[in-house]
């Protein structure tokens, strides 16, 4: 069993390392711990976004942008942010319209949107796979700020991840995927309800797969 005292950081070059075979990993585990359910959560994290033609969208930890893809095709301005060059160079091959900038979502980020993006406000914000590094109360103040600085009046915020319904449910993907586990800080969608709303934040949750959720943010 894993050592769940051990918890994995992630660091930019893990990823720059895994940009080139990122998208086969995907499909290689698309039924299994921990993309599971991946391409129907980042079609849910799409429709809740509720955007229209023309709507600006900003998608943190873009990754080879998979995600953005979707805000595309329905005709959004979609920026993304990232802190790994080759991530960001991965998806800009793919997807030439995207409109990236490199930044650590825990450290001076929103400097970087000011600084590279002409949008400060933005109609969805939106992110999968990216939020399960931070601890929930990293989690909590990042949401409440994107929710207080950076949506646009009407927007939606919409996090797919990996996610389990209860610690418990946790526990028991744990042993269900013990060759595959790896010890991070997952969602756990009710500590996750809780600590949103004791901050004031309107937020629901809706599980898709095993290990797959998404977090709706209005």
């Amino acid at each position: 069993m894993p050592d769940e005292t051990t918890l994995y950081v992630a660091v930019p070059e893990d990823f720059d390392d895994w940009a080139d075979t990122y998208d086969r990993s995907v499909a290689e585990y698309a039924d299994k711990f921990p993309f599971e359910g991946y391409e129907q959560i980042l079609d849910e994290v799409f429709r809740q976004a509720r955007v229209a033609p023309g709507a600006a969208a900003l998608d943190l930890g873009i990754g080879t942008g998979n995600l953005a893809a979707r805000f595309l095709k329905a005709g959004c301005r979609v920026y993304g942010v990232d802190f790994a060059p080759k991530m960001l160079a991965a998806a800009q091959v793919k997807y030439p319209a995207l409109r990236l900038a490199q930044a650590d979502l825990l450290g001076d980020w929103p400097d970087v949107l000011r600084q590279s993006f002409d949008c400060q406000q933005f109609d969805a914000i939106v992110s999968a796979y990216t939020f399960h590094h931070f601890d929930l109360p990293a989690k909590v103040k990042l949401l409440a700020r994107l929710a207080a600085d950076f949506l646009a009046p009407g927007g939606r915020i919409a996090i797919g991840d990996v996610t389990f319904g209860s610690a418990a449910e946790r526990d028991q993907a744990r042993i269900r995927w013990y060759d595959l586990w790896e010890e991070e800080d997952y969602w756990i969608a009710d500590e996750t309800l809780s600590a949103c709303r004791a901050s004031g934040l309107d937020i629901t949750f809706q599980q898709i797969s095993g290990c797959g959720g998404v977090f709706i943010l209005r």
